[in-house]
């Protein structure tokens, strides 16, 4: 089916930047979401029919109703079991299980907090690593978070400016969901987990696989220097949006093979990734590379970047064990480590994660004197 985005299926009133600037919209949105009526929210946002029967097609496939049915269920049936005790309990039937740790409100709060724009991304985390008591879920979730972060110095982050509005509505739709799903972010027990919600494959299907955190995009505009960036694998093209609207030049690439059911841009280049960056104008050298979640198998991953000449190379994805990483079984920066020794590892940030996920942009640099 050909599209012309910005679209959603299901709906001709789609406009990405009412969506993301209508104050009277925005405040219908959390109505619904204030009441966990998480189905009306999208239904809100994206202008859909009441009876909305769109199977929604990614780790699970499911329809709005049936995704608001486990919203309402809570954490029956083990749906929001993220934080598992580490001691087994014994049934009396000698079965084993292990208990499960909610989290309280106010730890989720502080690890919404982490993504405020109007703040030092650096700061809140030491913050909230600062305030968390000693062995408990917060400073397992502080430590790791904390282990990872990596910003090389000479690269500076500006937060926002005071009285300035950075519109992200994922993140909006992000924060509701840790609320509800119990989720305070990822510790180091997450790399065990396969345990996702229903809630995904709606958040993937309007918005993306990765969730763009301001202080993510202001990274890539700084390594970027007035650069244009090359975002291949773009999927539905949210993050090649939030850039647009962060002032730099991007260009979409996609071989159109998932199906989403919105559109946030209309000018994706439809070709493979590889063959467009042998065709760019001395392999990209001039650009900066970008991938969202990238594919795993076909050697997807291999084959872009072995087609890119250029000497930054940007990475939003999981940054432990347990789903995508571009490579089976091995992190994206291990993978460079050994296999692209000439780029170094400059940015590991925290992405807003989803339940279950630990999420981060990673950011390589082409060393000094190296070529391609």
């Amino acid at each position: 089916m050909s599209r012309k985005g910005p679209s959603t299926i299901g709906t001709t009133k789609f406009d990405p930047d009412i969506l993301l600037t209508d104050s009277d919209l925005h405040t219908r949105i959390h109505e619904s979401l204030n009441t966990n009526d998480f189905a009306t929210a999208i239904k809100t946002a994206f202008s859909l029919p009441p009876k909305d029967e769109y199977t929604y097609h990614a780790t699970a496939s499911v329809i709005l109703d049936q995704v608001q049915a486990a919203v309402t269920a809570g954490p029956a049936n083990g749906l929001q079991a993220w934080y598992l005790d580490p001691e087994p309990i014994h049934d009396e039937d000698g079965t084993e299980r292990r208990k499960v740790n909610y989290p309280p409100p106010a730890d989720i709060a502080a690890y919404v907090s982490l993504f405020d724009p109007a703040k030092p991304a650096a700061n809140l985390l030491k913050g909230f690593k600062a305030n968390a008591k000693k062995g408990s879920l917060r400073a397992g979730i502080a430590d790791h978070l904390s282990s990872k972060r990596y910003v090389h110095p000479d690269i500076t982050v500006l937060k926002l400016k005071k009285g300035a509005e950075h519109d992200n509505i994922y993140t909006d739709f992000w924060a509701w969901s840790c609320f509800s799903l119990h989720w305070a972010g990822p510790d180091a027990s997450i790399a065990d987990l396969h345990l996702g919600h229903h809630v995904l494959p709606v958040f993937m299907h309007h918005f993306g696989c990765a969730c763009p955190s301001y202080e993510s995009l202001e990274i890539i505009k700084a390594v970027s220097q007035g650069r244009s960036v090359l975002d291949v694998g773009s999927g539905n093209g949210y993050w090649t949006y939030m850039l647009r609207r962060h002032g730099l030049e991007v260009h979409a690439i996609d071989n159109g093979q998932s199906m989403w059911r919105t559109l946030w841009i209309g000018d994706t280049i439809n070709q493979d990734g590889a063959k467009y960056m042998k065709k760019r104008t001395d392999g990209g050298k001039d650009d900066v590379l970008l991938m969202v979640y990238p594919v795993v198998g076909l050697e997807f991953t291999t084959s872009v970047l072995d087609a890119y000449k250029g000497d930054v190379i940007c990475v939003a994805g999981t940054q432990n064990g347990n789903g995508y990483t571009g490579f089976k079984d091995e992190m994206v920066d291990s993978w460079m480590e050994r296999e692209r020794k000439d780029f170094e590892k400059i940015v590991q940030v925290p992405l807003p994660s989803f339940a279950g996920k630990d999420d981060a942009l990673f950011v390589f640099r082409r060393r000094k004197g190296q070529t391609a």
